[in-house]
């Protein structure tokens, strides 16, 4: 046998074993994951640990100084984060008068119940049905794959439309495709939630860190200023980056994992998803209608948000950031789908009075239980880690830690990103995490050498890559209950084995970039961002 061809098969045969090894890995995980009860009870038995827990810290007074400066927001006035005992009068009394209000305002669930009456008209109507066949016929694989990433990156500048719209989409579409629909969800959801800190634009979360920063800055340096544009350059391109390793995870480790797609697995009736036949003349006038009307819906939000007297900006600033706008994004999520979705129904006689339109809101709203249901114990959950104070000792504990070991450069924020990400696991907001760290980790980093904006960039890739694995993510819950649809039996430990891979090559590649960017190029990750700190 000629040399190259020796050297080919052994590549191959090392190649193949090595994903093999990669394959058993998960598969080991998803094992260990699905022994756990189902996750609706797996959320009580959480709450019932969480209160034990909480009850055994309080008695031995567990705490940590806290490193924001005195008379900052959440500060108490000693100075020290105490684990909040729910295991005695006024634990059990904020239990039982909060129950409610834990379940009622816990913002996922009337994001998604509001977004879905509109999507269920859509729905209900065929245009969805039509329009996801318009999309895929004739798309190669790679194109729909690397699409549905990408779409979920962008989808960011308005959150929830991303977890309630795109996700469930893009499982109907690789479904629709004769693919398996746990891809397409995964990949959408890797984009939304593992890739949350990349865009080509400026999001709400940008100003979000950027207060938080400047704010922690200033315990050095009294003057110093961030702005929310101080990682757009370092995030712009770290979209391209996350929809290349989305696509390739997809297609090279989940979907081979996943296998061939068995519909008798679901939970309900996919037959009409199956149906790819081409557009009939009747689908193609509704959905043109459908368009013009969606094009006539986005220019009037633009003509209330684009100028400057715009009535959906900011009363007080007049910027566009924290505007009625963005705060009613889920309204316009309804509006941009019942209301073309009325129209196409309209047009193809799939909807001939408000009757039918009531009965599709109503069908959407059927399809939930499962969902409310989960919602209720997770909401208890998160509520009761929070009251208990142990995300925050854990991250000052962590932080402390890391600076106790005193690192420098480059492995310095590899360590750092690696925190985040562990701490990520249990703080699922990204402004509540970084204003408990921010104020140890910008000035530690700034005595090192670093400017601020340097060390928020760095923690915007931890705070996003373990997202998708992590239960305490707000949209977690509704993920999961979107997965069940298509197999009725899986477990929280097939979600976690399928998202795993995306969330290790995020790590490992985010981090390269960053490296790359920082410490070889010496780029900056904003407009006008400094890249080192000189006091």
């Amino acid at each position: 046998m000629p040399a190259a061809d020796m050297k080919a098969t052994a590549a191959k045969e090392c190649t193949t074993k090595q994903s093999g090894l990669f394959n058993r890995f998960l598969t080991t995980v998803e094992w260990l994951g699905n022994l756990l009860p189902h996750p609706i009870a797996l959320f009580a038995i959480f709450c019932f640990t969480i209160l034990i827990a909480s009850g055994i810290a309080g008695y031995f007074d567990m705490s940590v100084i806290d490193p924001r400066p005195e008379g900052a927001s959440g500060r108490a006035a000693d100075g020290v984060i105490r684990v909040v005992s729910l295991l005695n009068a006024e634990g059990l009394q904020r239990i039982v008068t909060s129950l409610v209000t834990n379940f009622t305002g816990f913002a996922p669930l009337g994001t998604v119940l509001v977004a879905l009456l509109g999507v269920g008209i859509a729905e209900r109507s065929g245009l969805i049905s039509a329009a996801m066949r318009g999309i895929v016929m004739g798309a190669s694989k790679r194109t729909v794959t690397f699409a549905v990433v990408f779409a979920g990156i962008i989808s960011n500048t308005a959150s929830e439309l991303g977890y309630v719209v795109l996700v469930p989409m893009a499982a109907l579409i690789f479904h629709s495709l004769g693919r398996h629909p746990l891809a397409g969800l995964a990949a959408a959801f890797a984009g939304v939630s593992g890739g949350y800190s990349a865009n080509l634009l400026i999001g709400t979360v940008d100003p979000l860190l950027s207060g938080i920063t400047e704010a922690a800055s200033k315990i050095i340096a009294p003057t110093y200023s961030v702005g929310p544009e101080a990682n757009w350059y370092f995030m712009f391109i770290s979209t391209f980056l996350i929809t290349i390793l989305g696509a390739l995870v997809t297609e090279k480790i989940v979907e081979p994992k996943l296998g061939k797609y068995n519909s008798d697995e679901s939970e309900e009736d996919l037959s009409q998803a199956e149906n790819m036949g081409a557009l009939t003349a009747v689908e193609k006038k509704g959905l043109k209608i459908a368009g013009l009307v969606l094009l006539a819906i986005a220019a009037l939000l633009a003509w209330t948000i684009v100028p400057e007297s715009g009535i959906l900006r900011h009363p007080e600033t007049g910027a566009v950031a924290g505007s009625p706008f963005f705060g009613g994004v889920v309204a316009f999520i309804f509006i941009c789908f019942a209301i073309p979705g009325y129209f196409y129904g309209k047009t193809t006689g799939s909807i001939k009075s408000y009757r039918d339109m009531i009965d599709a809101m109503s069908h959407s709203m059927s399809t939930m239980g499962m969902y409310i249901v989960l919602v209720f114990f997770a909401a208890q959950f998160v509520a009761f880690f929070s009251w208990t104070n142990f995300g925050a000792v854990i991250a000052v504990t962590g932080a402390e830690f890391l600076q106790s070991v005193n690192l420098t450069g480059p492995l310095l924020f590899v360590m750092f990103i690696l925190m985040c990400g562990f701490i990520n696991l249990m703080i699922g907001s990204a402004s509540a995490q970084w204003a408990v760290t921010a104020p140890i980790f910008v000035p530690m980093l700034m005595l090192v050498g670093y400017a601020p904006e340097t060390i928020q960039a760095a923690y915007r890739i931890g705070d996003s890559v373990t997202n998708i694995i992590t239960p305490m993510m707000s949209y977690f819950g509704l993920i999961l209950a979107v997965a069940t649809k298509y197999k009725k039996d899986l477990g929280i430990g097939t979600l976690i084995s399928t998202m795993l891979p995306y969330s290790i090559i995020f790590t490992i590649g985010w981090t390269m970039l960053f490296f790359v960017w920082v410490f070889v190029l010496g780029l900056p990750v904003g407009p006008g961002s400094a890249t080192y700190y000189t006091p």
